[in-house]
C-alpha cells in the first residue's frame, strides 16, 4: 500500500469502527469474539487493499469479509461450545416492556435480551437479520453480500423474525409472503439496537 492508500484505509477504519463493532456484536454476541471478527475484517481489508479499492461499495465488501469470517468460525468444532446459560425466559406479566418506560436500564436489558435471542439463531439466519435490520441493507444487497438468492433472504428473514418473536414471547407473523419485516409498533421495531 502506498501512503495515500494507507491514509484512506486509516480514515475508513477510524470512521466505520463503531459500526463494525455493532455488527460483530450482533453476530457473535461475545465481546472477545466481536473484537476478533472486527480485527479479522480490517486485517483482510488491509491485506486486500487493491481489490477493496476496486469494489463499488466498500461497506458491502467489508460486511462480506466479516460475515464470511463469522460463518467460517461457526463451522469450527469449538464454536459450538457456549459458556453462558440460555436466554432468559420472557416475562409473562402484562406490564409494558422495560425499554418503553424511558428507563435507560430497561433499554439496556432489552438490547441484552435481543442479543441473547439472536445468539440462539442459526448463523446464516442471524447474518441475514443483522444485515437487514442492523446494517439496514436491502434484500438485494444482503443476497449479493451472502451470495444467496433474494428469495432465500426473504424466507430466512421471515423464519428468523418468527423465531425471535417466539423467544421473546411475541405473537408470530402470518405466513403471508409479503411479510418480510417487523410490523410498525412491534417490539422488534422499537428502535432497540442489538
Amino acid at each position: 500500500m502506498n501512503a495515500t492508500d494507507e491514509a484512506d484505509y486509516i480514515a475508513y477504519v477510524s470512521g466505520r469502527l463503531p459500526v463494525l463493532r455493532r455488527l460483530a456484536a450482533s453476530l457473535a454476541g461475545d465481546p472477545h469474539r466481536d473484537d476478533d471478527l472486527v480485527q479479522q475484517a480490517i486485517t483482510r481489508l488491509y491485506a486486500h487493499g487493491r481489490r477493496a479499492s476496486q469494489a463499488g461499495n466498500l461497506d458491502a465488501y467489508v460486511y462480506k469479509i466479516m460475515l464470511r469470517a463469522f460463518l467460517d468460525e461457526q463451522r469450527l468444532k469449538w464454536a459450538s461450545v457456549r459458556l453462558r446459560a440460555a436466554p432468559a425466559e420472557p416475562d409473562t406479566d402484562d406490564s409494558p416492556p422495560a425499554g418503553r418506560t424511558g428507563d435507560p436500564a430497561g433499554a439496556v436489558a432489552d438490547r441484552m435480551l435481543l442479543r441473547e435471542a439472536l445468539a440462539t439463531l442459526p448463523a446464516k439466519q442471524r447474518a441475514v437479520l443483522v444485515l437487514r435490520f442492523l446494517a439496514d441493507r436491502s434484500v438485494d444487497e444482503v443476497a449479493q453480500i451472502l451470495g444467496i438468492a433474494p428469495g432465500t433472504v426473504k424466507s430466512q428473514t421471515h423464519d428468523g423474525l418468527n423465531a425471535l418473536r417466539r423467544l421473546l414471547g411475541q405473537p408470530e407473523a402470518s405466513d403471508d409472503a409479503s411479510d418480510t419485516g417487523p410490523r410498525r409498533g412491534s417490539t422488534l421495531d422499537s428502535g432497540v439496537t442489538p
